[in-house]
């Protein structure tokens, strides 16, 4: 295994295709500082199998699962290594996911460079993100697919669409679901579950960890629930703060939500 420490030169001996993407330098500020821990590491779609050896070399001490839909012949890729372990199966079916959990139970870098199909990326996250450790990361490789039809994105209606790039866009309200000031408010299963969402040319990297800070502004997600309670505890007159905070505020917030429900049904936008 070569001996050069830095990601683009092992990167460049083995002609992975991450080189042209780009990629590198953006690896290289997150992985620095811990490509001497013991990691497991997940990587979806081997190919020609370069960046597994890649990652073998930086990650030296860690264990690098590859999976890949179609068979890879170990030795003539240079796969036979120590730290790389390799399975055939898709990504996004559950039986073959849940051997790779049973066998590895949990990992602490995932990176789907896969088919890069909206479906594929979206439920592999949903089976995968569960998966990582606390502090784990989740990346998502070639996201200029979601700007292509052909792979399930759509090009036409960037905002509103249910692309993959709009589901990481979505991913980001999971931030702050605590400040959303809506008293119907249905939790979500990433709430608390992330602690950063960064965007890249073309990379999505989800930071997983607890996050449960309490708000400043609402309580249980109402707005008037905080309010009355620090309004009413700071100079009294509960009743008056009641009728203000409790009833007329709800009220308001009530035909607030009516109204955007009846927007979005209009704009066909569900």
């Amino acid at each position: 295994m070569t001996a050069i420490k830095n990601l683009t030169s092992i990167a460049e001996i083995y002609k992975t295709d991450k080189l042209e993407h780009g990629y590198l330098n953006t690896y290289e500020k997150y992985f620095e500082r811990i490509r001497d821990q013991k990691l497991k590491i997940l990587e979806i779609g081997i190919a020609d199998g370069k960046s597994l050896l890649m990652w073998s070399d930086y990650f030296k001490n860690s264990t690098i699962i590859g999976i890949d839909i179609h068979k890879i012949d170990i030795q003539e890729k240079k796969l036979d290594r120590n730290n790389i372990k390799v399975h055939q199966g898709s990504q996004s079916d559950e039986k073959f996911i849940d051997e790779i959990i049973n066998e590895y139970r949990d990992f602490d870098i995932i990176i789907d460079d896969g088919s890069h199909l909206k479906k594929d990326v979206i439920k592999s996250f949903h089976l995968l993100f569960p998966q990582l450790n606390n502090d784990g990361l989740y990346v998502v490789e070639d996201m200029q697919t979601s700007y292509n039809h052909f792979f399930g994105g759509n090009p036409f209606d960037l905002k509103f669409s249910n692309s993959h790039m709009n589901f990481f866009k979505n991913l980001t309200d999971r931030l702050n679901y605590q400040e959303i000031a809506n008293p119907f408010y249905i939790s979500h299963k990433y709430d608390a579950k992330i602690t950063n969402v960064s965007f890249y040319h073309n990379l999505v990297f989800v930071r997983k960890g607890v996050n449960d800070k309490l708000s400043k502004e609402v309580l249980n997600h109402s707005y008037e629930d905080m309010k009355f309670n620090e309004k009413s505890s700071r100079f009294g007159k509960s009743t008056r703060y009641y009728f203000k905070y409790k009833v007329f505020y709800k009220i308001y917030t009530f035909f607030y939500m009516l109204l955007n429900m009846l927007k979005r049904l209009l704009l066909l936008r569900f």
